[in-house]
Protein backbone atom coordinates (compact mmCIF):
# COMPACT_ATOMS: atom_id res chain seq x y z
CA UNK A 1 0.00 0.00 0.00
CA UNK A 2 1.67 3.83 -0.86
CA UNK A 3 -0.43 6.50 1.01
CA UNK A 4 1.48 9.23 -1.40
CA UNK A 5 -1.22 10.73 -3.98
CA UNK A 6 -1.50 8.79 -7.24
CA UNK A 7 -2.00 10.88 -10.33
CA UNK A 8 -4.80 9.39 -12.20
CA UNK A 9 -4.45 8.10 -15.60
CA UNK A 10 -7.05 7.70 -18.71
CA UNK A 11 -8.50 4.01 -19.10
CA UNK A 12 -7.06 3.83 -23.04
CA UNK A 13 -9.58 0.75 -23.77
CA UNK A 14 -9.17 -1.00 -20.81
CA UNK A 15 -11.86 -3.52 -20.78
CA UNK A 16 -14.10 -3.06 -17.36
CA UNK A 17 -17.59 -4.65 -15.86
CA UNK A 18 -19.50 -2.56 -13.81
CA UNK A 19 -21.83 -5.36 -11.97
CA UNK A 20 -24.72 -3.53 -10.79
CA UNK A 21 -25.10 -1.63 -14.02
CA UNK A 22 -28.97 -1.10 -13.56
CA UNK A 23 -28.97 0.83 -10.46
CA UNK A 24 -27.76 3.96 -9.65
CA UNK A 25 -24.14 4.24 -8.78
CA UNK A 26 -23.49 1.70 -11.86
CA UNK A 27 -25.76 3.46 -14.56
CA UNK A 28 -23.90 6.78 -14.31
CA UNK A 29 -20.49 5.01 -13.11
CA UNK A 30 -20.56 3.03 -16.77
CA UNK A 31 -21.19 6.50 -18.06
CA UNK A 32 -18.57 8.13 -16.42
CA UNK A 33 -16.18 5.32 -17.49
CA UNK A 34 -17.13 5.30 -20.93
CA UNK A 35 -16.33 8.63 -21.04
CA UNK A 36 -12.82 7.99 -20.25
CA UNK A 37 -12.08 5.59 -22.74
CA UNK A 38 -12.82 2.55 -21.55
CA UNK A 39 -14.63 -0.74 -23.04
CA UNK A 40 -17.56 -1.38 -20.24
CA UNK A 41 -19.10 -4.63 -20.02
CA UNK A 42 -22.90 -3.58 -18.00
CA UNK A 43 -24.47 -6.76 -15.50
CA UNK A 44 -27.86 -6.70 -13.54
CA UNK A 45 -30.75 -8.48 -13.68
CA UNK A 46 -32.46 -5.23 -15.18
CA UNK A 47 -31.78 -2.78 -17.38
CA UNK A 48 -31.33 0.83 -16.37
CA UNK A 49 -35.28 2.58 -15.11
CA UNK A 50 -34.22 5.58 -16.30
CA UNK A 51 -32.23 6.19 -19.72
CA UNK A 52 -30.31 3.81 -21.64
CA UNK A 53 -27.34 2.58 -21.15
CA UNK A 54 -24.42 3.49 -22.10
CA UNK A 55 -22.46 0.35 -21.80
CA UNK A 56 -20.77 -1.21 -25.14
CA UNK A 57 -22.05 -4.68 -24.24
CA UNK A 58 -24.66 -5.04 -20.97
CA UNK A 59 -25.89 -8.48 -20.16
CA UNK A 60 -28.68 -9.38 -17.67
CA UNK A 61 -27.52 -12.09 -15.60
CA UNK A 62 -28.04 -13.30 -12.09
CA UNK A 63 -24.71 -13.12 -10.27
CA UNK A 64 -26.13 -15.17 -7.74
CA UNK A 65 -25.36 -18.28 -10.19
CA UNK A 66 -21.83 -19.04 -10.23
CA UNK A 67 -22.38 -20.39 -13.60
CA UNK A 68 -23.84 -16.22 -14.55
CA UNK A 69 -20.97 -14.70 -12.35
CA UNK A 70 -18.73 -16.68 -14.54
CA UNK A 71 -19.95 -15.05 -17.93
CA UNK A 72 -19.83 -11.85 -16.65
CA UNK A 73 -16.35 -11.74 -15.34
CA UNK A 74 -14.83 -12.99 -18.77
CA UNK A 75 -12.56 -11.07 -20.64
CA UNK A 76 -11.85 -8.36 -18.78
CA UNK A 77 -9.47 -6.67 -17.18
CA UNK A 78 -10.76 -4.72 -13.98
CA UNK A 79 -14.18 -5.07 -12.05
CA UNK A 80 -16.50 -2.94 -10.37
CA UNK A 81 -18.19 -4.68 -8.36
CA UNK A 82 -21.86 -2.58 -7.15
CA UNK A 83 -24.26 -5.25 -7.00
CA UNK A 84 -26.29 -5.70 -4.11
CA UNK A 85 -29.77 -6.18 -2.56
CA UNK A 86 -30.05 -2.79 -1.19
CA UNK A 87 -32.31 0.05 -0.41
CA UNK A 88 -33.14 2.95 2.00
CA UNK A 89 -33.35 2.21 5.42
CA UNK A 90 -37.08 1.24 5.03
CA UNK A 91 -35.90 -1.34 3.07
CA UNK A 92 -33.31 -3.03 4.94
CA UNK A 93 -34.75 -2.48 8.25
CA UNK A 94 -37.23 -5.12 7.48
CA UNK A 95 -35.23 -7.70 4.64
CA UNK A 96 -32.27 -8.63 6.77
CA UNK A 97 -32.06 -12.27 5.92
CA UNK A 98 -33.00 -11.95 2.09
CA UNK A 99 -29.90 -9.29 2.10
CA UNK A 100 -27.62 -11.64 3.42
CA UNK A 101 -28.49 -14.49 1.19
CA UNK A 102 -28.41 -13.01 -2.18
CA UNK A 103 -25.59 -10.26 -1.30
CA UNK A 104 -23.19 -12.73 -0.03
CA UNK A 105 -24.02 -15.42 -2.93
CA UNK A 106 -23.05 -12.19 -5.55
CA UNK A 107 -19.93 -11.34 -3.85
CA UNK A 108 -18.30 -15.05 -3.49
CA UNK A 109 -19.47 -15.77 -7.03
CA UNK A 110 -18.51 -12.43 -8.67
CA UNK A 111 -15.00 -12.22 -6.56
CA UNK A 112 -14.34 -15.89 -7.52
CA UNK A 113 -14.96 -15.64 -11.30
CA UNK A 114 -12.79 -12.48 -11.52
CA UNK A 115 -10.08 -14.53 -9.96
CA UNK A 116 -10.92 -17.49 -12.57
CA UNK A 117 -10.59 -15.31 -15.01
CA UNK A 118 -7.68 -13.53 -14.48
CA UNK A 119 -8.54 -10.05 -13.83
CA UNK A 120 -6.59 -7.85 -12.71
CA UNK A 121 -8.08 -5.19 -10.86
CA UNK A 122 -11.26 -5.59 -8.39
CA UNK A 123 -13.00 -2.53 -6.56
CA UNK A 124 -15.50 -3.45 -4.00
CA UNK A 125 -17.89 -1.52 -3.37
CA UNK A 126 -18.45 -1.60 0.50
CA UNK A 127 -20.95 0.97 2.72
CA UNK A 128 -20.48 2.97 5.80
CA UNK A 129 -23.00 0.49 7.34
CA UNK A 130 -20.01 -1.60 8.27
CA UNK A 131 -19.11 0.99 10.64
CA UNK A 132 -19.58 0.03 14.59
CA UNK A 133 -23.80 1.29 16.32
CA UNK A 134 -21.94 1.68 19.77
CA UNK A 135 -20.19 4.58 17.96
CA UNK A 136 -23.16 5.84 15.99
CA UNK A 137 -25.20 6.79 19.07
CA UNK A 138 -24.82 11.26 19.22
CA UNK A 139 -26.28 13.00 16.70
CA UNK A 140 -23.19 15.36 16.85
CA UNK A 141 -20.66 11.89 15.55
CA UNK A 142 -17.01 11.66 15.56
CA UNK A 143 -16.21 11.53 11.51
CA UNK A 144 -15.15 7.79 11.13
CA UNK A 145 -11.81 6.58 10.57
CA UNK A 146 -11.72 3.83 8.06
CA UNK A 147 -10.30 1.79 11.55
CA UNK A 148 -13.18 2.18 13.45
CA UNK A 149 -14.46 -0.25 12.02
CA UNK A 150 -13.14 -2.56 14.69
CA UNK A 151 -14.03 -4.01 17.38
CA UNK A 152 -17.29 -4.61 14.65
CA UNK A 153 -20.50 -4.19 15.91
CA UNK A 154 -22.15 -3.07 12.00
CA UNK A 155 -25.86 -2.10 11.35
CA UNK A 156 -27.57 -5.83 11.13
CA UNK A 157 -27.86 -7.75 7.16
CA UNK A 158 -26.57 -4.97 5.02
CA UNK A 159 -23.56 -3.86 7.76
CA UNK A 160 -22.41 -7.77 8.42
CA UNK A 161 -22.61 -8.79 4.93
CA UNK A 162 -20.36 -6.00 3.48
CA UNK A 163 -17.99 -6.53 6.31
CA UNK A 164 -17.50 -9.94 6.23
CA UNK A 165 -16.83 -9.38 1.89
CA UNK A 166 -14.67 -6.70 2.60
CA UNK A 167 -13.03 -9.58 4.69
CA UNK A 168 -13.25 -12.01 1.54
CA UNK A 169 -11.76 -9.45 -0.41
CA UNK A 170 -8.56 -8.80 1.72
CA UNK A 171 -8.04 -12.68 1.48
CA UNK A 172 -8.17 -13.42 -1.56
CA UNK A 173 -5.43 -10.39 -2.39
CA UNK A 174 -3.12 -11.48 0.61
CA UNK A 175 -3.38 -15.02 -1.06
CA UNK A 176 -2.24 -13.26 -4.42
CA UNK A 177 -5.76 -14.59 -5.97
CA UNK A 178 -6.19 -11.01 -7.01
CA UNK A 179 -5.34 -7.88 -6.81
CA UNK A 180 -8.44 -5.68 -4.79
CA UNK A 181 -9.82 -2.27 -3.89
CA UNK A 182 -12.60 -1.32 -0.87
CA UNK A 183 -14.29 1.74 -0.90
CA UNK A 184 -16.85 2.38 2.23
CA UNK A 185 -19.83 4.80 0.11
CA UNK A 186 -21.77 7.42 2.19
CA UNK A 187 -24.73 8.03 1.25
CA UNK A 188 -24.67 8.73 -2.33
CA UNK A 189 -27.70 10.43 -3.88
CA UNK A 190 -28.35 12.08 -7.37
CA UNK A 191 -31.06 11.92 -10.34
CA UNK A 192 -31.41 8.93 -12.50
CA UNK A 193 -32.33 6.68 -9.09
CA UNK A 194 -35.04 5.14 -7.00
CA UNK A 195 -37.19 8.09 -5.70
CA UNK A 196 -40.36 6.30 -4.53
CA UNK A 197 -41.34 2.84 -3.96
CA UNK A 198 -39.32 2.54 -1.15
CA UNK A 199 -35.75 1.79 -1.82
CA UNK A 200 -35.02 5.22 -1.98
CA UNK A 201 -32.57 6.94 -0.03
CA UNK A 202 -33.27 10.02 2.34
CA UNK A 203 -32.31 12.90 0.08
CA UNK A 204 -34.31 11.45 -2.38
CA UNK A 205 -37.78 10.61 -0.39
CA UNK A 206 -37.16 13.96 0.90
CA UNK A 207 -37.03 15.59 -2.99
CA UNK A 208 -39.91 13.24 -3.73
CA UNK A 209 -42.24 14.54 -0.28
CA UNK A 210 -41.13 18.20 -1.04
CA UNK A 211 -42.44 18.30 -4.56
CA UNK A 212 -45.54 16.40 -3.58
CA UNK A 213 -46.19 18.94 -1.10
CA UNK A 214 -45.51 21.78 -3.65
CA UNK A 215 -47.80 20.42 -6.62
CA UNK A 216 -50.66 19.25 -4.29
CA UNK A 217 -50.54 22.55 -2.16
CA UNK A 218 -50.35 20.01 0.79
CA UNK A 219 -47.53 22.16 2.85
CA UNK A 220 -47.10 18.49 4.92
CA UNK A 221 -43.89 16.36 4.78
CA UNK A 222 -43.51 13.13 6.85
CA UNK A 223 -40.52 12.85 8.40
CA UNK A 224 -39.38 9.54 10.33
CA UNK A 225 -38.65 9.71 14.04
CA UNK A 226 -37.34 13.76 15.34
CA UNK A 227 -35.58 14.57 12.41
CA UNK A 228 -32.58 15.10 14.76
CA UNK A 229 -30.21 12.27 12.92
CA UNK A 230 -27.52 13.15 10.87
CA UNK A 231 -25.74 12.06 8.44
CA UNK A 232 -23.58 13.84 5.29
CA UNK A 233 -23.94 13.21 1.75
CA UNK A 234 -22.00 12.83 -1.48
CA UNK A 235 -23.33 13.82 -4.92
CA UNK A 236 -23.14 10.47 -7.58
CA UNK A 237 -20.77 12.24 -9.93
CA UNK A 238 -17.97 13.14 -7.05
CA UNK A 239 -18.73 9.42 -6.50
CA UNK A 240 -18.28 7.76 -9.79
CA UNK A 241 -14.93 9.84 -9.73
CA UNK A 242 -13.87 8.34 -6.29
CA UNK A 243 -14.46 4.99 -7.43
CA UNK A 244 -12.14 5.62 -10.67
CA UNK A 245 -9.54 7.46 -8.64
CA UNK A 246 -9.31 4.99 -6.10
CA UNK A 247 -8.97 1.82 -9.01
CA UNK A 248 -6.24 4.00 -10.47
CA UNK A 249 -4.70 4.14 -7.38
CA UNK A 250 -2.24 1.55 -5.45
CA UNK A 251 -4.39 1.61 -1.66
CA UNK A 252 -5.27 -1.93 -0.99
CA UNK A 253 -7.21 -1.05 2.32
CA UNK A 254 -10.54 0.17 2.93
CA UNK A 255 -11.28 3.64 2.07
CA UNK A 256 -14.21 6.46 3.27
CA UNK A 257 -15.62 7.78 -0.21
CA UNK A 258 -17.82 10.64 1.01
CA UNK A 259 -18.97 14.17 2.34
CA UNK A 260 -17.72 15.17 5.36
CA UNK A 261 -20.28 17.83 6.26
CA UNK A 262 -23.05 16.72 8.84
CA UNK A 263 -26.19 17.53 8.51
CA UNK A 264 -29.62 16.59 10.34
CA UNK A 265 -32.69 15.38 7.96
CA UNK A 266 -34.94 18.12 9.85
CA UNK A 267 -32.47 20.46 7.98
CA UNK A 268 -31.72 18.59 4.48
CA UNK A 269 -35.53 18.97 4.73
CA UNK A 270 -35.71 22.81 4.96
CA UNK A 271 -32.54 22.74 2.49
CA UNK A 272 -34.94 21.14 -0.48
CA UNK A 273 -38.06 23.13 0.34
CA UNK A 274 -35.75 26.17 -0.32
CA UNK A 275 -34.37 24.87 -3.21
CA UNK A 276 -37.94 24.13 -4.08
CA UNK A 277 -39.36 27.42 -3.56
CA UNK A 278 -42.12 26.10 -1.05
CA UNK A 279 -43.27 26.42 2.87
CA UNK A 280 -43.22 23.07 4.16
CA UNK A 281 -44.86 21.91 8.05
CA UNK A 282 -42.55 19.01 9.36
CA UNK A 283 -44.90 15.87 11.09
CA UNK A 284 -43.04 13.40 12.88
CA UNK A 285 -44.12 9.82 12.76
CA UNK A 286 -42.84 6.48 13.76
CA UNK A 287 -40.27 4.85 11.07
CA UNK A 288 -37.22 3.39 10.56
CA UNK A 289 -34.15 5.52 11.49
CA UNK A 290 -31.08 4.03 11.65
CA UNK A 291 -27.87 4.93 13.70
CA UNK A 292 -28.42 8.56 15.12
CA UNK A 293 -25.31 9.95 13.37
CA UNK A 294 -23.06 9.08 10.62
CA UNK A 295 -20.35 10.82 9.26
CA UNK A 296 -17.28 10.72 7.09
CA UNK A 297 -13.73 11.38 8.25
CA UNK A 298 -11.84 12.04 4.35
CA UNK A 299 -8.38 12.52 5.83
CA UNK A 300 -7.53 9.28 4.57
CA UNK A 301 -8.80 10.05 1.32
CA UNK A 302 -7.06 13.17 0.58
CA UNK A 303 -3.78 11.58 1.47
CA UNK A 304 -4.42 8.62 -0.73
CA UNK A 305 -5.87 10.27 -3.85
CA UNK A 306 -4.95 13.95 -3.42
CA UNK A 307 -8.63 14.49 -3.84
CA UNK A 308 -11.75 15.16 -2.29
CA UNK A 309 -15.61 15.27 -3.13
CA UNK A 310 -15.90 18.60 -4.28
CA UNK A 311 -19.62 18.94 -5.15
CA UNK A 312 -21.40 21.29 -2.58
CA UNK A 313 -24.76 19.70 -1.08
CA UNK A 314 -26.65 22.61 -2.11
CA UNK A 315 -25.54 22.23 -5.72
CA UNK A 316 -26.30 18.15 -5.51
CA UNK A 317 -29.77 18.63 -4.39
CA UNK A 318 -30.25 21.10 -6.50
CA UNK A 319 -29.72 19.00 -9.37
CA UNK A 320 -31.31 15.99 -7.78
CA UNK A 321 -34.74 18.40 -6.60
CA UNK A 322 -35.23 19.24 -10.55
CA UNK A 323 -35.53 15.87 -11.58
CA UNK A 324 -37.64 14.37 -9.21
CA UNK A 325 -39.81 17.35 -9.31
CA UNK A 326 -40.34 16.11 -13.06
CA UNK A 327 -40.94 12.64 -12.23
CA UNK A 328 -43.35 13.99 -9.68
CA UNK A 329 -45.02 16.26 -11.85
CA UNK A 330 -45.44 13.19 -14.54
CA UNK A 331 -46.99 11.27 -11.96
CA UNK A 332 -49.38 13.58 -10.59
CA UNK A 333 -50.54 14.27 -14.36
CA UNK A 334 -50.88 10.31 -15.43
CA UNK A 335 -53.39 10.11 -11.64
CA UNK A 336 -55.38 13.11 -12.84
Amino acid sequence: MSPAPTAPVEHMGTRVLVTGAGGFIGHHLVSSLKRRGAWVRGVDLELPRYGESAADEFLRLDLRLPEDAGRATREVEEVYALAAEMGGMGFISQHGERIYRNNLRIDLNTLEGARAAGVRRYLFASSACVYPVYRQHETAVVPLREEDAYPAQPEDGYGWEKLVSERLCLAHASDGGIETRIVRLHNVFGPLGAWDGGREKAPAAICRKVAIAKWTDDPAVEIWGDGEQTRSFCYVDDCTEGLWRLMRSDHDEPLNLGQDRLISINDLADLVASIAGVRIEKRHVPGPQGVRGRNSDNARLRAVLGWEPRISLEEGLARTYAWIEEQVRAALARRS
